[in-house]
């Protein structure tokens, strides 16, 4: 996946939102594998993306939210029929953060010209697709403002990927179903991550005792996430991006029993702890 997605060649386009929910976005497209004409049709693609992330309200209970968010997307082939052309391609959506899906196959058309808007009961491949994604970013962000708030949210893109797999687009939206399930029903990980952002905060804020409480409750909802789904790969992932800042602040605390227990909730991050804990006294 990452060699695969490595080897986007186009400029990436950046974006700054104004209305929805998604601030800056970068776009990127590797078309290396499609024919001359069948890039041309794509010249407006970015723009009609980039205007459709910004210009729908996708929360009107979050509209102050500004997310970051990457797209990248390998097209792998097209395909006409009549005066459609269908493209294949695979993608990655991100936040920059520990957000992060991997789709490994879409298929849409698009046409020059024709314009994206989102609608819950009118399934459009492209839009839905796209929509599916922001709904599953932005739910994953809701739930580290609110407990488990992004329940709705999770709900929508779930209704988006089921309209998708009975419509003649089939492609990939079982897979689509499948990680929604997976993410809505990860307890553990949705309570761990809001617990890691309110830790996080008040540490900030010089509230010591009531950010390592958090700590300690996010160190509970990982392990309730490891019984529960084993090695699942957004935990993993999760403790990717935050193993280094909670094995620096647990020292830098004197919290060894801490530390102790990330380490055994995180073998794939082992050495980091393994290397602060070396530095504290037993």
């Amino acid at each position: 996946m990452t060699k695969l997605l490595s080897l986007v060649v186009s400029l990436p386009i950046f974006f700054t939102a104004i209305y929805g929910q998604f601030g800056s976005i970068k776009i990127e497209f590797d078309d290396r594998l499609l024919r001359s004409d069948e890039k041309y049709d794509l010249i407006n693609l970015k723009e009609d993306v980039q205007q459709f992330f910004v210009t729908t309200s996708w929360d009107k209970d979050y509209s102050d939210l500004k997310i970051p968010l990457h797209i990248q997307i390998v097209f792998e082939g097209a395909a006409s029929k009549g005066n459609v052309k269908t493209y294949l391609c695979k993608a990655l959506f991100s936040n920059g953060s520990e957000l992060r899906y991997f789709d490994n196959g879409a298929q849409f058309y698009y046409s020059p010209g024709s314009s994206l808007y989102f609608d819950l009961v009118l399934f459009e491949p492209l839009s839905a697709f796209l929509a599916f994604y922001a709904h599953i970013i932005l739910a994953g962000v809701i739930d580290t403002y609110e407990y488990r708030g992004g329940g709705s949210t999770y709900e929508t893109a779930r209704e988006i990927a089921l309209r998708g797999a009975s419509s003649e687009y089939q492609k990939g939206w079982s897979s689509r179903i499948s990680l929604v399930d997976d993410i809505s029903k990860n307890s553990g990980l949705r309570d761990a991550r809001l617990a890691y952002y309110i830790g996080k905060d008040l540490l900030q804020e010089g509230r010591i005792e009531e950010g390592l409480k958090e700590l300690n409750n996010m160190l509970n909802g990982l392990e309730k996430s490891a019984i529960d789904f084993g090695r699942e790969q957004s935990t993993q992932y999760f403790m990717k991006i935050h193993s280094e800042y909670l094995a620096r602040t647990f020292n830098k605390l004197g919290r060894r029993d801490l530390l102790i227990d990330v380490k055994q909730l995180d073998h794939d991050n082992r050495d980091i702890y393994k290397f602060y804990l070396d530095k504290m006294p037993e």
